[in-house]
């Protein structure tokens, strides 16, 4: 199962990779979002439960463009007899969107096999397989998730929104975390292969919208 050691072990920089994808809205603890079960390609170690393999996937920020939101408000409006216009609110509503250029189709050279214990993967470092700068997901990981994803999921986003946490000088101090949660489904998924590597990996171009459940 994944662990704050785990998670900690999974990012090369001081933060985390903006977006991970998950089957489950994971746990809060001391105020980091840590998703249930394994990690797509992480060793299973002693864990013989398949129900935990393949729970959630880290997206590389490598060549990814902006995330942007859009906000829907869903409501109901009508002028009263008065003039005045009413509005009774239902629900706001997130869509997400966001690409990536010239991805490496795959994230390492074979399944990354991430330590159960550090996230570490022993394919990494000086022997130069490592094809995602960070670590996260290749093109073909992205696309295997849409493809067996019809339905929701949950969406962890790591970007400075410290209002999530509150008020209090605290707030300020969960930068290097996952700060928001949201259950989305796919609204939009396209990609091309845009070169192919000799005898490693191909280039990819992916682009994806998420609608908020």
């Amino acid at each position: 199962m994944s662990t704050s050691t785990y998670m900690t072990g999974r990012k090369k920089y001081g933060r985390p990779q903006a977006m991970l994808w998950s089957e489950n809205s994971g746990t809060l603890l001391n105020g980091l979002y840590i998703p249930n079960g394994l990690e797509v390609g992480q060793d299973p170690g002693s864990e013989s439960d398949d129900s935990t393999y393949n729970q959630f996937l880290i997206l590389s920020d490598d060549n990814r463009s902006s995330i942007d939101f859009s906000n829907e408000r869903i409501e109901k409006r009508e002028r009263m007899i008065n003039g005045r216009m009413r509005s009774y609110h239902i629900a706001d509503k997130l869509t997400i969107s966001t690409s990536w250029d010239m991805l490496p189709s795959r994230s390492y050279f074979t399944i990354p096999d991430f330590n159960p214990t550090t996230g570490i993967s022993p394919h990494s470092g000086s022997n130069n397989l490592e094809y995602t700068t960070d670590g996260g997901a290749g093109g073909v990981e992205i696309l295997d998730w849409h493809e067996k994803h019809q339905g929701p999921f949950w969406v962890y986003l790591a970007y400075d929104k410290y209002s999530n946490f509150g008020k209090d000088s605290a707030a300020y101090a969960h930068l290097p975390q996952y700060n928001q949660l949201i259950q989305m489904y796919f609204s939009n998924f396209s990609y091309s292969v845009v070169k192919r590597g000799n005898s490693n990996y191909d280039f990819w171009n992916i682009s994806v919208s998420l609608e908020e459940v």
